[in-house]
């Protein structure tokens, strides 16, 4: 493990999933994935959108794809990293500066994303649990994130 500062260990209903944060990339999105979940804000949330050979998204815990926290919006830090896959990016509405608490993890290329949505982190082990969720939109009876805390608080 890298940065353990720096690393998010996601525990979900599939397994365990880790992902390496991209301050260098967004840090104001890295500070709130890590914010959140050092609250426990994602724990037990569902993954609500699943389309097969595109992403998984999750982080409303309604569940409904229109939830979020009580912090405020992010201001959209758009980078030039490819949404290839096992890429960690921030879901918002069709208004950039709206990503709050919702994330995706991209199953394959989705490059038509690139520089329009925040790319933080990616997955550096346990993609093969991330391909295991089940699919739909919405999804019926969906998989959870159990728990997603920070390495570093993990120890």
């Amino acid at each position: 493990m890298a940065d353990p500062e720096n690393t998010i260990i996601m525990e979900t209903t599939k397994g365990r999933v880790v992902i390496e944060l991209r301050p260098d990339l967004a840090p104001g999105h890295v500070e709130r994935i890590k914010t959140l979940s050092r609250q426990g804000f994602y724990d037990n949330v569902p993954f609500h959108r699943v389309i097969e050979g595109f992403m998984a998204q999750t982080g409303d815990p309604t569940g409904t794809g229109t939830g979020g926290s009580d912090m405020p919006d992010l201001k959209a830090e758009f980078n030039a990293e490819p949404h290839v896959r096992g890429v960690c990016s921030m879901a918002r509405t069709n208004q950039p500066h709206s990503a709050n608490s919702q994330f995706f993890i991209v199953f394959d290329d989705a490059r038509f994303l690139d520089k329009q949505y925040t790319v933080w982190g990616k997955v550096t082990e346990g993609m093969e649990n991330v391909d295991k969720i089940k699919r739909g939109e919405p999804v019926l009876d969906p998989d959870r994130i159990v728990s997603m805390k920070v390495a570093a608080d993990a120890a």
